[in-house]
């Protein structure tokens, strides 16, 4: 018998009491934005490192300039790898409370729609619910077996909803404590009920402003129309100027480091059954305006973009003033892909602009904040045993996947660590994270504890 079948068994038989203790760290109102929920953050960090104590770890409250982190370390066997799992106990704010169904703070297990059982309350999905898998998934092997199958070390940040002011400034000041081989994250999500996903790509992000300025003051049309520059003009054009009518972006030097999806993973994707039509149609449009001959879920996770956020300029009130604005602005934002350089870009982006500016108007650049991506390698060997591993446990074999969006964590442990991150979750699109009436499947809170169970056991297989 393998060494993770009883530890299977033992998950089945208290999945009753990881509820519980689930419930009980779902009732700290553990709110990170708001001050005025400071003490019930820490009463979650106290709650998390008592309970780990329970199970062997080393555990310790950490005091930062906000909220505490909880760091617990557990040995293994000599050889073993040395693992690194991450999630986060702050939750978001619940307003407008009076849209929940439920006091947010009460969980329970509820029936919905089909007859499906799910938990009920603000964190259940995002994270606790998520964290508490991998806790029980540790419970349980040290019940069974008398220890863990590898080194472990846990990091749960309390400001992750709040933007991680004191994440950086941790991990760059416990580096040598907290470097693992590599790091775990479960903060994703699944692709269906019955499809688990690892998530191998994470976009990077530049953001910026650019200001084109022309005459001293706003102009009257009528007297310098058609002799006059005129900054909206001057920045439309630019801006039209950055796609072709294949949907390229055509900055020099803005493919640098963006390499082509292997042919298996995009076959992969195909398979997931997504079409233009049903993604874009739930926002009411169906033709996608990126790159031309990719898919849909190729424009969304592995190609680089550049949209425009915002654009201003002249007078944009009630009723109608004939006036040559002064100047006029955008902001800008780049999804960044594999190996792009996020300073290069920026860099690349102004000379674009620079180069189409009249010599008599000047332009201002303001940064907001910059990413690379994320690329874990597609033939990763931990990869590919997680992914056997989720396969065995789940209806449908485990797609590996990208996001269109960013885990800065990701990022932190690349940067201050030197480590890559498996990315493994189990939520669900309509888990309504951030929202009222936040729930999580109780399929995945069960089949996620041993989805962990799995993965421990492929990871420390030779």
């Amino acid at each position: 018998m393998s060494a993770v079948a009883p530890v299977l068994d033992r998950l089945d038989n208290n999945l009753d009491q990881s509820l519980e203790r689930l419930f009980e760290l779902l009732r700290l109102k553990s709110i990170s934005t708001d001050p005025a929920f400071a003490g019930d953050c820490r009463k979650a960090a106290e709650w998390l490192v008592a309970d780990l104590k329970t199970i062997g770890f080393d555990a310790s409250v950490r005091d930062t300039p906000g909220h505490p982190m909880v760091v617990a370390h557990h040995d293994g066997p000599e050889g073993s790898p040395h693992v690194l799992f991450y999630g986060h106990y702050d939750v978001q704010p619940v307003d407008p409370l009076n849209l929940w169904e439920d006091d947010p703070f009460d969980p329970k297990i509820k029936e919905i729609a089909g007859g499906i059982k799910v938990i009920t309350g603000r964190g259940s999905s995002d994270d606790k619910g998520q964290l508490m898998l991998f806790v029980e998934a540790c419970r349980a092997w040290k019940e069974v077996h008398g220890g863990l199958p590898c080194r472990i070390t846990l990091l749960f940040e309390g400001e992750e909803e709040s933007g991680s002011p004191s994440l950086k400034p941790f991990l760059e000041a416990n580096a040598e404590e907290l470097k693992a081989d590599f790091a775990m994250v479960c903060d994703t999500g699944m692709w269906d009920r019955e499809t688990p996903a690892i998530c191998v790509g994470l976009r990077g992000l530049v953001g910026e402003e650019v200001i084109v300025k022309a005459a001293d003051r706003d102009l009257h049309s009528g007297e310098y129309g058609g002799a006059a520059a005129n900054p909206v003009r001057i920045l439309a054009k630019v801006l039209a100027a950055i796609h072709d009518d294949n949907g390229s972006v055509t900055i020099p030097g803005f493919y640098d480091g963006v390499e082509e999806t292997p042919s298996q993973v995009l076959k992969s994707w195909e398979t997931l059954g997504e079409t233009a039509e049903n993604f874009l149609g739930e926002i009411g449009l169906s033709i996608p305006s990126g790159e031309k001959g990719r898919s849909i879920l190729e424009l969304v996770w592995a190609r680089p973009t550049a949209e425009f956020n915002g654009i201003s300029g002249g007078y944009t009130g009630k009723g109608f003033k004939t006036v040559i604005a002064a100047e006029a602005s955008a902001k800008v934002s780049f999804r960044l892909v594999h190996k792009q350089n996020p300073d290069k870009i920026r860099a690349a982006f102004r000379d674009f602009v620079r180069a189409r500016i009249p010599a008599d108007c000047s332009v201002e650049f303001h940064e907001h904040g910059a990413g690379p991506a994320i690329q874990l390698s597609y033939d990763s060997p931990f990869l590919a045993k997680a992914k056997d591993a989720l396969s065995d446990e789940w209806p449908k074999p485990a797609v590996m996947l990208a996001m269109g969006g960013s885990i800065p964590i990701v990022g932190d442990f690349q940067s201050f660590l030197g480590m890559e991150s498996l990315l493994v979750g189990f939520a669900l699109p309509d888990d309504r994270i951030h929202s009222p009436n936040e729930k999580y499947d109780l399929a995945s809170f069960h089949k996620g504890q041993r989805s962990w169970a799995r993965i421990l056991e492929a990871l420390t297989r030779k």
